[in-house]
């Protein structure tokens, strides 16, 4: 890289920001350019410092970093990292347009904490590119909608889903389910996320969407009006029993360099459900799911792509695109339609 990125750490606790800042100072494309102890010493420094991305802990006192973050991005868009413990409200700071999240580390264990870094630094780069993007708020659906008189075929039953998203996927994928019918055919999703945060974010699905969304366990059926999470740190492939497809969630080796990967998702799906299957690849970094998105293209299964235009970071989706392995791309907003078009004409 040309330039450095610049980082602002934004952290209350004066132990935790050192082992950022000497860490991150070490990696020769980052540079340090300064820390604030809370939300209100960092509102006064981004406007000065112009820091091309911040690192924010949710924790803080007087004003949390999620209140925090959707004070700031109406402001000032600078993509903007959550460092957080297990907690739920991360995803609201993903909601006001936050770019990602990586999970604070247990301090006394070295090996957590080279991971917590690694981690840090790999999505410090990425945020560096992304496009920041403040969404309006979002109003409840009810689990009772109607589907507007529509019927799905057997054949649209029969059919299996896959959407698979990293980096601004979170919300992605939202805007997706969200515009879906409560009957409509199973739905598989591989989010690039850690252990733990995955049940929160199906639990918050579930919440806003008309569909069922769960966190998947080995065995869960593929079944209509359920959507089924990969577990953070867990590979999800789907298996077929006679005419029942389920899915098996397993310890694998990483893929694509991913657990979950959503290769695995979407090669396990051209290997079982072939011609009979939608794949969805959306917002994020790197190639995780182009060559298993063409290896369901190719078996007959009709492929999606988000636009370079809707994505947070167009990656995954410009690398499957270039490979021949999506049918038709669309922005975010119209996959839903998209989708169910297809369905429709089954």
């Amino acid at each position: 890289m040309n330039e450095k990125i610049r980082v602002l750490i934004v952290d209350d606790s004066l132990l935790f920001r050192k082992v950022l800042i000497d860490n991150l100072s070490q990696n020769p494309n980052i540079e340090v350019i300064g820390y604030a102890v809370d939300a209100f010493d960092a509102e006064r420094k981004i406007p000065l410092l112009k820091p091309d991305v911040v690192t924010v802990d949710v924790e803080m006192p007087r004003l949390s970093g999620i209140d925090f973050v959707k004070k700031l991005l109406p402001i000032y868009t600078v993509p903007v990292i959550l460092v957080s413990s297990l907690n739920l409200n991360v995803f609201e700071a993903l909601s006001a347009g936050a770019v990602d999240f990586v999970r604070k580390p247990d301090m006394s264990s070295g090996n957590s904490s080279s991971t917590f870094l690694n981690t840090l630094i790999s999505k410090i780069f990425i945020a560096s590119r992304a496009k920041i993007k403040v969404p309006q708020a979002s109003p409840m659906v009810s689990k009772n909608s109607s589907n507007n008189g529509k019927l799905f075929s057997l054949n649209a039953y029969n059919t299996v889903i896959a959407i698979g998203a990293s980096t601004g996927g979170t919300e992605a994928t939202l805007q997706v389910l969200k515009n879906l019918p409560p009957d409509t055919p199973g739905i598989l999703v591989t989010q690039h996320m850690p252990e733990g945060f995955t049940k929160m974010y199906a639990d918050r699905l579930n919440r806003l969407c008309q569909m069922n969304v769960k966190e998947a366990q080995s065995g869960d059926a593929i079944e209509r009006g359920q959507v089924l999470i990969a577990p953070g740190d867990l590979q999800m492939k789907v298996v077929k029993i006679g005419s029942r497809y389920s899915v098996n969630c397993y310890s694998g080796e990483k893929v694509s360099g991913h657990r979950p990967s959503v290769d695995v998702l979407f090669q396990s799906i051209a290997d079982t459900a072939g011609p009979n299957s939608v794949g969805i690849i959306m917002t994020g970094m790197g190639r995780d799911g182009a060559d298993g998105l063409l290896s369901m293209k190719k078996k007959g299964a009709f492929t999606i792509g988000q636009d370079a235009e809707s994505c947070v970071v167009y990656g995954m989706p410009m690398v499957a695109y270039n490979i021949g392995a999506v049918v038709t791309q669309t922005s975010c907003a119209n996959i839903s339609n998209v989708l169910l078009k297809h369905l429709y004409s089954l």
